[in-house]
């Protein structure tokens, strides 16, 4: 059970503890699109050959384009999980802080970091600060102006933006100048559905995205994430659509939730946080066939993912019902 409310995503844990649940699982312990993007004719891929540096770096103008920078200041990651893991070799200034609650990595991101509120970031002038933005696992979203006051009185700031596609007004990265001592993470997998894949993004100085290139190598990502990335990240009709899908189901899960006694929290429609007697809850959704993120270290807490369609809000409704 542990494993369980550290990370989500682990149906493979929850079907062993829960082996009279019916089948399939309803997975709402990630936060991640749960209608990912489909190509609309089938990608050509050789993973046979290595990607071509042309390749990715097409793949990088297409996603610079789509956060709203130069593609200079933009570089391809296995995943942003790489990149925050990465961040210790990158000579950031001490002290280093990180903001909590959040993400489990960002506490071990950053060697001798230390924990600070997110009511006390403005109170920052030095050093380097990690926050999310949009927070998980509470979804609360901070405007860029904000962060950048921040950043441009002194401290070096690196936000992760992994959930920044579905609030594109809360980014920061189309706001900064070629010298605020920025850092962004960018997840493809969250928005996109796609988490697999492995593809996310840094957006940096050049001089920060050349160290970075030096400790990944020429072939920091695989050929089906080039290819899957790029022509995911050109569909912008579909990003405006499920941006507006997500939208309008949060709306629901909300109605659902609050029908049920349990008032959603946090500004991004992938998920929702609830305080309440989270251990009752997972237990319940649990024995439906449902798995939700609890928290270690907030035992009230529960996270619930968007559904994806009427079956599953039909689903989680009478779970929930059953209490």
């Amino acid at each position: 059970m542990t494993a369980l409310r550290i990370h989500g995503g682990r149906i493979d844990l929850a079907a062993l503890h829960y082996p009279h649940a019916p089948r399939p699982w309803l997975d709402l312990s990630t936060g991640i699109n749960p209608n990912p993007w489909v190509p609309a004719a089938p990608l050509i891929v050789d993973p046979s050959a290595l990607p071509s540096p042309a390749c990715i770096l097409e793949l990088e103008v297409a996603a610079a384009d789509a956060f709203g920078t130069c593609a200079d200041r933009v570089m391809a990651l296995p995943g942003s999980e790489i990149g925050l893991r990465s961040l210790a070799s990158l000579g950031l200034p001490s002290p280093a802080r990180f903001v909590v609650p959040s993400y489990g990595t960002h506490a071990s991101a950053l060697p001798d970091a230390t924990p600070i509120a997110r009511s006390a970031i403005d109170t920052v002038i030095d050093g380097t600060l990690l926050l999310a933005n949009p927070n998980n696992p509470d979804g609360h979203l901070d405007k860029p102006e904000r962060l950048l006051a921040i950043a441009r009185q002194g401290a070096s700031l690196i936000v992760d933006e992994a959930f920044a596609d579905i609030v594109p007004e809360g980014s920061i990265v189309p706001h900064l100048q070629p010298d605020d001592p920025v850092i962004v993470l960018r997840s493809f997998g969250k928005m996109y559905g796609l988490a697999g894949l492995r593809l996310g993004f840094m957006i940096a100085s050049p001089d920060r995205i050349a160290a970075m290139r030096n400790r990944l190598g020429s072939w920091p990502v695989s050929a089906h994430a080039i290819a899957y990335g790029l022509a995911a990240y050109r569909d912008s009709d579909w990003l405006a659509d499920a941006r507006q899908s997500i939208a309008a189901r949060a709306t629901r899960l909300d109605a659902i939730l609050l029908r049920h006694g349990l008032e959603a929290t946090g500004d991004c429609p992938l998920f929702r946080l609830v305080d309440t007697d989270a251990s009752a809850v997972f237990e319940r959704l649990a024995r439906a066939g449902i798995l939700t993120r609890p928290f270690d270290y907030a035992p009230r807490w529960l996270r619930i993912g968007v559904p994806a369609d009427d079956a599953a809000f039909d689903r989680l409704d009478h779970a929930l019902a059953r209490g």
